[in-house]
C-alpha cells in the first residue's frame, strides 16, 4: 500500500521495475499526486478521463514562461541548447499551431509513402543478414537499425555521417536519468546542436528530396521556419522517429514472445498487425508520460489543489490500464477494439510522427515474426534490464534466438 504522506520517486529503481503495479495503486488511491522526478516535483494524473481532460484543458500550458515570466524550464539550461528549449512541444497556440502547420507541409504525403516502401525494404534487408541459430540482440541489431536508416534518409545524411549520428544521439537519449542529465544538458546536447546546425548549412547549399530540405523550404504565406526552429524539429525527429520507434519494436516483440497465443494469432492472421501495434502501444508502449504542462491558475481535481505555475504530468501508462476506459486492461489482446490509448498523446500535441512510427513498427514486427517461426528469447524475460528513465518503458537490449 502506498504511503500517502511521502512523495513517490519516479526515478527510483523500485518504481521503474514495478511501474505497472505502482500505476494501479496510484490510479485507485492517488489519482492526483505530487511526485518527485529527477530534480523537480510534478503533479501526476493517473486516470484515463482525467489525463484526456488535462491534455485539452486551456488552463494547462506547455510554455512555463507564459505563467511564471521566467525560464521555460524549472532549472537552468545552457544557452547553446536554447533552440531545443523553444521547440514545438513546449509551445502553445497560436505559435504551436503555426509551427505544426509548417512542419506538416514538410511531411508531404508522397514523401511518407516513399518512406513506407523503404521501411519494408530495409526491414527485409536486415532480416536477410541476421545470424541464423545464433543469439543476438534484437534491439541493437534490428530494432535500432530500422529507424536509424529512416531518420538518415529523412535528414538526407550520407552513409559516412551515420556512425557519428548514431553514437551522438545514442549518448544523448540515454542521458536523462538521475544526475547524468547534467552532463547531457551541459556537454552532450550543445555538441549535438552544433552537429545539426552544420547539417542544415550543408542542406541549404545542396537541397535534396528529403524532409530536412522540406523543413528548410516549408512556406505558409511567406512564413518560414527559422534555423533555431529547424534545429528543434530535428531533435523531435530523433526522439519521436528514432528512440520511440526502437523501443516500440523491442517492447512489441518482447510482449508477443511473452504471450505466445497472441503471437500465433498474429502469424495466422497477419491482417491484425495494425491492431496489434495499437495494443502494444497501450499495453507496453515506450512512452509512459508526456512533457509536463503548467497550471495557468489553481486547478482543483479529486480534492487536490494544483497551484498556479506547478508542473502537471499525465501518466499514459496508468491511463492505458484504467479499467474505467478499457475492458480487462491487464490482458494483452491484439484484436482489442475499441482501443483509444494515449500512446501518442492526445489533443493539440498529439504526435505528428505517429503515422511513420506505426509503419515502422508494423513492418518491423510482422516481417520478423513471419520470417522466423522459431523466434524465442535467449534467456528469462525477468533478467532483462529496464533503463531507469522516468516517463519511458525501455530495455537495454533484447537477446533472442531464431
Amino acid at each position: 500500500m502506498i504511503d500517502q504522506s511521502k512523495l513517490i520517486n519516479l526515478n527510483s529503481d523500485e518504481f521503474n521495475s514495478n511501474k505497472f503495479t505502482w500505476y494501479e495503486q496510484i490510479r485507485e488511491n492517488l489519482p492526483v499526486h505530487q511526485a518527485k522526478m529527477s530534480i523537480i516535483k510534478v503533479f501526476t494524473i493517473a486516470r484515463y478521463d482525467d489525463c484526456t481532460a488535462i491534455l485539452k484543458d486551456p488552463r494547462v500550458l506547455r510554455n512555463r514562461s507564459t505563467i511564471t515570466g521566467g525560464s521555460r524550464f524549472p532549472f537552468p539550461m545552457p544557452k547553446a541548447i536554447k533552440p531545443i528549449a523553444e521547440s514545438m512541444i513546449v509551445e502553445d497556440d497560436p505559435n504551436h499551431r503555426r509551427l505544426r502547420e509548417l512542419v506538416r507541409r514538410a511531411f508531404r504525403p508522397q514523401a511518407i509513402e516513399v518512406l513506407e516502401t523503404k521501411i519494408d525494404q530495409y526491414s527485409n534487408e536486415l532480416l536477410d543478414g541476421l545470424p541464423l541459430k545464433k543469439e543476438f540482440d534484437l534491439q541493437s541489431d534490428y530494432a535500432l537499425a530500422i529507424p536509424m536508416r529512416m531518420i538518415a534518409d529523412m535528414m538526407g545524411l550520407s552513409r559516412e555521417a551515420i556512425p557519428q549520428f548514431k553514437e551522438m544521439f545514442s549518448t544523448l537519449t540515454k542521458g536523462f536519468g538521475g544526475w547524468r542529465i547534467l552532463r547531457t544538458l551541459f556537454w552532450d546536447m550543445p555538441d549535438t546542436v552544433r552537429f545539426v546546425r552544420e547539417l542544415i548549412r550543408q542542406k541549404r547549399d545542396n537541397p535534396g528530396d528529403d524532409i530536412l530540405t522540406g523543413l528548410i523550404e516549408a512556406d505558409a504565406e511567406g512564413d518560414r521556419l527559422t534555423e533555431d526552429e529547424i534545429v528543434a524539429m530535428v531533435f523531435l525527429l530523433i526522439v519521436g522517429g528514432y528512440e520511440t520507434t526502437v523501443h516500440l519494436i523491442t517492447n512489441g516483440v518482447l510482449t508477443l514472445l511473452e504471450n505466445p497465443e497472441q503471437l500465433a494469432r498474429l502469424r495466422d492472421n497477419p491482417e491484425l498487425i495494425n491492431s496489434a501495434v495499437e495494443e502494444i502501444l497501450r499495453h507496453r508502449g515506450p512512452v509512459q508520460s508526456t512533457k509536463p504542462g503548467y497550471a495557468a491558475e489553481d486547478i482543483q481535481l479529486h480534492g487536490v489543489t494544483i497551484p498556479k505555475g506547478k508542473p502537471i504530468m499525465p501518466l499514459f501508462g496508468a491511463a492505458n490500464h484504467d479499467p474505467r476506459a478499457f475492458e480487462n486492461p491487464l490482458v494483452f489482446d491484439i484484436g482489442r477494439t475499441p482501443n483509444r490509448h494515449l500512446g501518442f498523446g492526445h489533443g493539440a500535441h498529439f504526435c505528428l510522427g505517429a503515422h511513420l512510427a506505426r509503419a515502422e513498427a508494423r513492418f518491423g514486427i510482422l516481417n520478423l515474426v513471419r520470417r522466423f517461426p522459431n523466434l524465442q528469447l535467449a534467456g528469462d524475460s525477468a533478467s532483462l534490464k529496464l533503463q531507469n528513465m522516468p516517463g519511458w518503458h525501455r530495455y537495454d537490449g533484447l537477446p533472442v534466438k531464431i
